[in-house]
């Protein structure tokens, strides 16, 4: 998935339609949107971007599960099975991107890619109802994808680099 922070003007409708079409409890969020300021005045600048689990090729979350809850899935999305969950929380420890939460029925939960929409060629819920088009996604390893086309035309980072983790959601600068 790709966040275009030029074109993220805050409104939120991703948070209101992930909320809606995962029936997300009150209070607790898959994604969510944040506003970041650099620089010192007069020279300051805003960014706007909405964030969620970054679905990583390496996820610490995973390896921190101790019943094998948290699993990558095929095709690459970072998935919790609630059925086998705990809620000891060890995968909310272990991500750096505060991207899960604990359900109030117990298990621990987070963004899926809406993986019942895209297994079937749509797109997640927040892709889908994104009014500046700020959001992409698609396969990376495909050419004709919209997300391999933005990496390979614009300059782009990544959160927490530095982890190793290497996460599936790009930031377009």
């Amino acid at each position: 998935m790709t966040v275009d922070t030029k074109r993220c003007v805050g409104c939120s409708a991703c948070v209101i339609a992930c909320k809606t079409e995962n029936n997300v409890p009150e209070g607790c969020y898959r994604d969510w949107v944040v506003q970041e300021t650099s620089g010192t005045s007069p020279d300051l600048q805003l960014e706007i971007r909405s964030e969620r689990c970054n679905h990583c090729q390496h996820p610490a979350c995973v390896t921190a599960c101790p019943t094998g809850a948290s699993h990558v899935n095929e095709g690459g999305a970072v998935l919790v099975s609630a059925h086998k969950c705990s809620g000891c929380k060890a995968c909310m420890a272990a991500c750096p991107y505060d991207a899960r939460f604990v359900h109030p029925d117990g298990h621990i939960d987070k963004c899926t890619f809406c993986l019942h929409r895209t297994a079937g060629g749509g797109l997640p819920a927040c892709v889908s109802v994104c009014p500046t088009g700020a959001l992409a996604f698609g396969d990376l390893n495909d050419p004709d994808s919209p997300v391999w086309k933005l990496l390979a035309s614009r300059a782009y980072e990544v959160r927490h680099p530095e982890t190793g983790l290497e996460p599936n959601l790009f930031f377009l600068e």
